[in-house]
């Protein structure tokens, strides 16, 4: 796709042939080089070391769904980020979070929500839950040939379902293999003793703040055997990011609003250090 250089202000004929409403097709037949599946990686010996995102979990409550991640990048055995943002937004009613490599996540990411854009804005109309999670599948198992050379790319994604009138959770496998969670979901390094916490804890009854709080303590409880998680780091002041999604959009509660809940959770913990107790029966 070459740049029309003439002075006319006309733009390139690729934008003015009509075509599907994916930007990922137009760019595949216009510009392939520019996904990022497509971009060969020069030969190396070992492992690739690249900053790795670590821990995502989502949790459903009858208005809607909450979609959280800690803030620590590893690579290695080193921390290489304390304070990196791993929840996007990837339209006004579904946020992602990503667990992998953190570059090719974050690229991956912003690719989606300009295909989400893109087709909104050729179709005039939102593409359905369902329909979002399909292309965030198909961008996933494009990146397949990164991550047999070690830089897998695993989100969780999640949003407000118009249609049904409901919260739902999905997620996926390094071949962009797709499953929709009941109730609630984890992934990344720390997923095995966050969905352990999640499974105690997650009620369908539970309120906003109560989902909010449940997926704070699922991330401390990560934190507690997962050296790759951060938990909340009350000397620093950086504490989990932390979304809601109803059907009144999504929205990210405030560093003020999470503060107060990871304080909480962490007094509870001087009392309980292994956090709240389940019932038996």
């Amino acid at each position: 796709m070459e740049a029309n250089t003439r002075s006319t202000g006309r733009l390139p004929a690729a934008f003015l042939t009509p075509g599907s409403s994916s930007f990922m097709d137009f760019l595949s037949e216009h510009a392939p080089e520019q996904l990022p599946g497509n971009r060969p990686l020069p030969p190396v010996k070992g492992a690739v070391e690249a900053p790795h995102g670590t821990t995502i979990v989502a949790v459903t409550f009858p208005g809607g769904v909450v979609l959280a991640g800690d803030r620590r990048a590893t690579m290695g055995n080193m921390i290489a980020q304390r304070d990196i943002e791993k929840v996007f937004p990837a339209d006004e009613y579904s946020a992602v979070g990503i667990a992998g490599t953190a570059g090719l996540a974050v690229e991956m990411v912003r690719l989606f929500q300009l295909e989400l854009e893109h087709f909104e804005k050729v179709e005039g109309t939102q593409l359905s839950l369902e329909g979002k999670a399909n292309r965030l599948s198909t961008m996933i198992r494009g990146n397949l040939g990164m991550a047999m050379q070690g830089l897998a790319v695993i989100p969780l994604f999640a949003g407000y379902d118009v249609g049904l009138g409901r919260g739902r959770i999905f997620s996926y496998d390094v071949t962009g293999g797709r499953s929709e969670e009941q109730g609630f979901a984890a992934v990344g390094s720390g997923s095995v003793f966050a969905r352990g916490s999640l499974k105690k804890l997650h009620r369908d009854d539970l309120g906003e703040r109560q989902a909010a709080t449940v997926v704070v303590q699922a991330l401390y409880d990560a934190a507690d055997d997962d050296s790759a998680t951060g938990g909340p780091d009350l000397v620093r002041r950086i504490y989990p990011v932390v979304t809601v999604i109803t059907e009144d959009g999504f929205r990210r509660l405030t560093e003020e609003e999470v503060a107060e809940i990871a304080r909480s959770v962490h007094d509870g913990r001087l009392q309980s250090p292994n956090g709240p107790q389940a019932p038996v029966l």
